[in-house]
């Protein structure tokens, strides 16, 4: 297991090495919210969309089908969990923080922390699992977590927020990918070498906004907020693990491919989304304890994904 620690430890470093450069690239007045913002939908329009159909430039086999059926199935019920949790135990009197508490129990930042390291660790592989992960965060993101946001109905979602839930930069990408692995089609190298150049940025570019956001979070109301610690800790230690059991169980009754689960492991030990900030503001939700909440939980994270995946390595 400490080979596993040490293995994990010297990538989220890594990662982490590269945030600090964007924390000191804001204090130094390098990067503004305007640059990042573009940084930001680079990452969203079309890093995202290329790193999935490089992550299925791959020959089909039905035991990768099967795998990713399952990947599919695990990473709902993970969701649920969640929400079940947060839907439970997360409480606060003002509807704005309690709601930003409770998407800040249940989403991961899987993309953006989960993906780099999903890539350092076990390659395309566990990357091309990694996206089911994500595929299905966005869909219960922009359903459950709409609502949650916004103290209302899922009944009562609008027509461009049920298209967002199927429409977005990521089911693109899955339109995409998917038939060309299904018929083991080969990009023209012009082409995939394209998308792989692009995808390859996913790394640096969100290590580097997620540093910029890291060195203007204030942690002082998330740090008076008991709730904020209850939330924090699930997301960041109780979910991982609970997860982690779950599929180590599971694993006794059904054959299952450990890159895959290991990939799962790694986008629920994720902190906090970077997307609950944006939807705070978006919908009225308290954006402070969101971005304290995002900052605080991705400080923490150096400390508690190391052991919690190194300790998933050892089982799965």
């Amino acid at each position: 297991m400490l080979d596993n620690l040490v293995s994990v430890a010297t990538q989220v470093g890594i990662l982490f090495a590269i945030i600090a450069v964007g924390a000191t690239l804001r204090r130094a007045k390098v990067l503004n919210d305007t640059v990042v913002k573009g940084f930001v939908d680079v990452l969203i329009l079309a890093v995202t969309p290329c790193l999935i159909v490089v992550a299925f430039q791959r020959d089909f086999s039905f035991s990768m089908l099967r795998s990713l059926g399952w990947a599919t199935l695990i990473s709902f019920a993970a969701h649920l969990i969640g929400i079940a949790f947060a839907s439970a135990a997360v409480r606060h009197p003002a509807h704005g923080t309690r709601s930003v508490l409770r998407v800040a129990a249940v989403f991961s930042n899987a993309g953006f922390m989960g993906i780099p390291l999903e890539q350092a660790l076990f390659g395309d592989e566990g990357v091309f699992y990694g996206i089911v992960y994500v595929g299905v965060f966005n869909v219960v993101m922009w359903s459950w977590g709409i609502c949650t946001m916004r103290g209302g109905d899922m009944r009562k979602l609008s027509g461009a927020e049920l298209k967002a839930m199927f429409v977005n930069p990521g089911t693109v990408g899955l339109l995409i990918g998917l038939p060309l692995f299904f018929m083991s089609v080969r990009l023209p190298t012009v082409v995939l070498e394209c998308a792989r150049s692009v995808a390859s940025l996913n790394t640096p570019l969100a290590m580097l906004v997620i540093g910029y956001y890291l060195a203007g979070a204030r942690l002082g109301k998330v740090l008076k907020t008991p709730a904020a610690y209850l939330a924090g800790g699930f997301r960041l230690v109780a979910f991982p693990l609970v997860l982690t059991g779950v599929m180590v169980a599971l694993r006794k009754f059904v054959a299952l491919d450990s890159v895959m689960l290991l990939s799962l492991a790694v986008s629920a030990s994720a902190p906090v989304a970077a997307l609950t900030s944006i939807f705070a503001a978006k919908y009225g939700g308290d954006v402070d304890m969101s971005v304290g909440m995002v900052g605080g939980t991705t400080m923490l994270s150096i400390l508690t994904m190391p052991p919690i995946i190194a300790f998933a390595m050892q089982l799965l």
